[in-house]
C-alpha cells in the first residue's frame, strides 16, 4: 500500500488504492483500507476553490454551445476540450492552457508561458493537432473568452475542418471535465509545491501530466485506467 501511495506522488484516496490493489490481485475491504491507510498516515490534500483566468471580451460573441453538456464520445478525437489556469510561483504567475480529449480525459495539448495572450492557447492546440491528426468535424469546446474566439485562433478551426463550440456565458459546468481536471491538477500537484520560479513549476507540471496524470493516473470515469491504457484498450477491442 505503501509502494502504491508514493508512486502516485501520494496523491491516491482510499477508492484509488483499492483499485490499484485489485489490479494486483489482491482484495481488500474499504474498512481495512481505511485502518491501513490512517495507520500508515498516507494522508492527500484537500481540493481549494479554482479561480478563472480566461479574459471574456466585454460583449460575448455568437456562438452555439453545441456540446451542450454530452461528455461522452465513442472514440478519440471526436471532442476536445480547452481552457487556460494559472499557477503562482514567487518569480511571478505561470499560465498553462490544455486541451482534454473528451474520450479518455488525456491532455493531448499543452503549453506554458508567462502571458495568458492568444499564443499560448494556439500552442496548446498546435501541439494536439500535430499529437492526434483528427478527422474533420472533430468538436472544439472553449469558453466565450478572447484568446479562444480571436480571429487567428477561429483560423485554425476553418483550417484543419474543426467544429466550434462554445459555453454559455459565466456557465463553467459547460466545461465541466476541464474544470474538474484542474481541480485535480491543483490539488494533487501544484498545491504541494511552493515554486521559486517559472523553469521550476514548469518541470513539475511536465512531470504530472506526461509521466503521471496520462500515463499513470487510474481515471474513475474510465473504470480505473490511466487515459493512455483506456485509449490502448479501445484500440485493440
Amino acid at each position: 500500500m505503501q509502494s502504491i501511495f508514493d508512486s502516485s506522488q501520494r496523491t491516491y484516496g482510499i477508492r484509488r488504492i483499492r483499485m490499484a490493489l485489485r489490479g494486483q490481485g489482491l482484495r481488500c475491504g474499504r474498512a481495512r483500507v481505511v485502518r491501513l491507510m490512517q495507520q500508515l498516515a498516507l494522508q492527500v490534500p484537500f481540493n481549494r476553490r479554482r479561480i478563472s483566468t480566461t479574459q471574456a471580451k466585454q460583449h460575448d460573441p455568437t456562438g452555439e454551445n453545441k456540446l451542450n453538456r454530452d461528455f461522452i464520445a465513442q472514440q478519440p478525437n471526436q471532442k476536445w476540450l480547452v481552457d487556460i489556469t494559472y499557477i503562482d510561483t514567487q518569480e511571478g504567475t505561470l499560465y498553462l492552457a490544455s486541451v482534454l480529449d473528451v474520450f479518455s480525459r488525456k491532455i493531448v495539448g499543452w503549453a506554458m508561458a508567462d502571458h495568458m495572450r492568444d499564443k499560448l492557447m494556439q500552442a496548446a492546440l498546435a501541439m494536439a493537432l500535430r499529437a492526434r491528426q483528427p478527422q474533420p468535424g472533430l468538436l472544439h469546446h472553449s469558453d466565450r473568452g478572447a484568446q479562444y474566439t480571436s480571429a487567428d485562433y477561429q483560423a485554425v478551426f476553418e483550417k484543419f475542418g474543426i467544429q466550434v463550440s462554445l459555453s454559455r456565458a459565466h456557465n463553467c459546468f459547460d466545461n465541466a471535465p476541464m474544470e474538474s481536471f484542474w481541480g485535480t491538477l491543483k490539488t494533487e500537484c501544484v498545491y504541494r509545491h511552493t515554486f521559486h520560479t517559472r523553469s521550476e513549476a514548469k518541470n513539475v507540471i511536465f512531470a504530472y501530466l506526461e509521466v503521471f496524470y496520462n500515463r499513470q493516473r487510474l481515471h474513475s470515469t474510465l473504470g480505473y485506467l490511466s487515459p493512455e491504457k483506456f485509449e490502448r484498450v479501445h484500440a485493440t477491442s
